[in-house]
């Protein structure tokens, strides 16, 4: 994997903060998010801040950030990796590191529903607002939304996450939203998989705000893979298939990727640690073989 001198990145940021911005405005801009493949593969990055730091019996896979940070230059360096999804301490190393020439910058926007705590649910905008993204000429933002309909607090995600959208289709700018109903289960929150409840979340945050004409749909792939085709007739937004993390069989949930990537709304893959932490070490290899199912 490349090195990343993290003397020279801590060097920077103690003594020239403002070469953040500056490599902002330098770097070379797609000039669409959807480039000639008319396919998107971004690669995941996202999850420390919310404390979320395991990848499968490995509980802080993602904690060495020098680590992290080389995993995901070697990502971006291959061939058929449209760009990245992470949050601004990330995207700030990436931009000093000038790993995000013609790539897809995508901020994550709300990061406060930390993982495993009381208030999960109440998932505040902690992350890129939209003029963040617009000041540093970032190409998207990515929302997560889960709905606990036992939850109160849900309602209060579901009134900023739409408010979000407005501010984003405001300035042009394309947004993700991640949904899911879930459930806590002795004290842990849990995504609900089915069929109708994958359904019911595209519904609804497929109605958010005053416009959808920037919204996408991030999405998973249900507990029965034969159920995407109906699931996926629930909205006309484009879509692209979350990773998330897929346990020891890879080869099964490449397959249900690449029959869901057979769909009409379904237009690409966001992937993080299945690909930057694969069971065999191969970083390159995971990725080339997920741009392979596009």
């Amino acid at each position: 994997m490349s090195r990343v001198d993290i003397a020279t990145l801590v060097g920077i940021r103690a003594r020239r903060p403002e070469a953040v911005a500056e490599a902002a405005v330098r770097r070379r801009r797609r000039p669409r998010l959807v480039g000639d493949s008319g396919r998107l593969m971004i690669i995941a990055a996202d999850h420390p801040a919310r404390g979320a730091l395991a990848v499968g019996d490995r509980r802080l896979a993602m904690a060495n950030r020098l680590d992290l940070l080389e995993r995901l230059c070697l990502a971006l360096s291959r061939p058929g990796v449209d760009g990245v999804l992470a949050t601004a301490d990330i995207l700030d190393d990436l931009l000093l590191l000038g790993a995000l020439d013609d790539k897809v910058v995508m901020g994550s926007m709300n990061r406060g529903g930390l993982a495993g705590a009381a208030f999960e649910l109440d998932d505040r905008f902690t992350g890129h607002r939209a003029r963040d993204l617009e000041r540093l000429c970032f190409d998207a933002g990515k929302l997560l939304l889960r709905i606990d309909y036992d939850d109160p607090a849900s309602l209060d995600t579901l009134a900023a996450a739409a408010r979000a959208i407005d501010e984003m289709a405001e300035r042009q700018l394309p947004v993700f939203i991640e949904p899911f109903i879930c459930h806590r289960t002795d004290g842990r929150l849990r995504n609900d998989l089915s069929a109708e409840a994958v359904t019911r979340s595209i519904a609804i945050a497929s109605g958010l705000a005053g416009t959808s004409a920037y919204t996408w749909l991030k999405v998973p792939v249900t507990d029965d893979p034969d159920d995407m085709r109906t699931v996926m007739e629930t909205s006309t937004l484009p879509a692209v298939l979350l990773g998330g993390d897929i346990g020891d069989d890879q080869d099964r949930a490449y397959e249900k990727w690449r029959r869901a990537l057979q769909l009409p709304t379904v237009q690409g893959l966001v992937v993080g640690r299945s690909l930057l932490y694969p069971l065999d070490g191969d970083v390159a290899g995971a990725v080339d073989a997920a741009v392979g199912l596009l």
